[in-house]
């Protein structure tokens, strides 16, 4: 019989229909041999894309009680805890005070941390519920942001090496995160130069736009960061932030001070795989999604879609991600390209 990684607590959204949220991160933590306990913070028919949706939304007092009982019968003894989207700010102060009692309990306790506040310029959130994660970030372990949340979170836009050096050191000393993964962040000219030359894309590239994925870990006052890249993919998907974080956790091995590759921090190792599968998912989900009729995958029309709803709730049905079909992606036995992040090691020189 295999045995299992351990187990883990999952606080996040749940849909009937798709993969986002949970649905996008517990059967992958499961097909890395973890045993997954959940906690729906929400209850959708289908992720808010649609633009048609509905369900239940969790109070903060019915997450309490489920987290209460969970307690009195002896239920938390998960050596990792995962939070993503939960809805509004008493509901997210009750889950950061949950994670706070963990932590307390188990100092050992590894909590990926996924503020899920927004995109692309946009918040998802009410204002009152930024706060309200600034102060869990101390509890966790690793966050996983992407650039507009660090953006958020630290209350720096980084458009040069000097904001961004600030952003990611406002999360390391202020806030005493010890691992910090953004996501995703857009590879723009300032970005690019930045980058040594073997770090960069390559310049036969073409017209594709790429995106870069930075890891940084702080010891003893010494940050060490990581950097790749890749090629966006194009259209809209949803649930790939759920996806990259649960990756990260499954992936992320502290006792292993040397990762898996020689100079491969367990940070930069777990950010590594996080994005080659969930990149390698995701190219299965388009070459799909590509193959479907064409009444299916028409593009992204703002006055066409208010007009008619169908057209955007088929075009969404069309991009779930394909987590059946890629499971032997997400459990390592469908050779796939390896985005491996490199240390830039010259991160922090003016």
């Amino acid at each position: 019989m295999a045995k299992g990684k351990g187990r883990i607590l999952s606080i996040q959204s749940h849909v009937a229909y798709g993969y986002v949220g949970g649905k996008a991160a517990v059967f992958p933590l499961q097909c890395l041999g973890y045993d997954v306990d959940v906690v729906n913070t929400v209850n959708f028919s289908n992720h808010s894309g649609y633009g048609r949706f509905g369900g239940h939304r969790a109070s903060a007092q019915e997450l309490e009680q489920i987290f209460g009982l969970m307690e009195a019968n002896l239920l938390l003894q998960q050596e990792r805890l995962l939070t993503g989207y939960v809805p509004g700010a008493e509901a997210t102060a009750a889950v950061t005070a949950f994670a706070k009692k963990l932590r307390e309990r188990n100092a050992e306790l590894i909590y990926l941390l996924d503020p899920v506040l927004g995109d692309s310029g946009r918040l998802y959130v009410a204002p009152e519920v930024v706060p309200i994660y600034r102060a869990a970030l101390p509890l966790a372990t690793i966050i996983t942001p992407n650039w507009f949340e660090v953006e958020v979170l630290t209350e720096t836009k980084m458009t040069d090496a000097a904001t961004l050096r600030r952003a990611i050191q406002t999360l390391h000393k202020t806030y005493r995160v010890p691992h910090v993964v953004i996501s995703s962040i857009p590879l723009k000219p300032w970005l690019t130069e930045l980058l040594p030359l073997h770090l960069r894309p390559p310049s036969d590239g073409g017209d594709a736009d790429y995106l870069a994925c930075i890891a940084s870990t702080r010891k003893d006052d010494i940050s060490s960061v990581y950097v790749t890249c890749f090629p966006c993919l194009p259209g809209y998907f949803s649930g790939v932030g759920d996806l990259f974080s649960a990756l990260v956790l499954a992936h992320f091995d502290e006792a292993n001070s040397e990762g898996k590759g020689e100079g491969e921090s367990p940070l930069a190792y777990a950010a590594s795989q996080a994005v080659s599968k969930t990149h390698a998912i995701l190219t299965l989900t388009h070459e799909a999604a590509m193959a479907l009729p064409e009444d299916e995958r028409q593009a992204t029309d703002e006055e066409l879609d208010a007009q008619e709803p169908m057209r955007k709730i088929l075009r969404m049905r069309g991009r779930e991600l394909r987590l059946i079909e890629g499971q032997d992606i997400i459990r390592g036995t469908r050779p796939i390209e390896y985005r491996r992040l490199q240390p830039w090691t010259d991160f922090w020189m003016a």
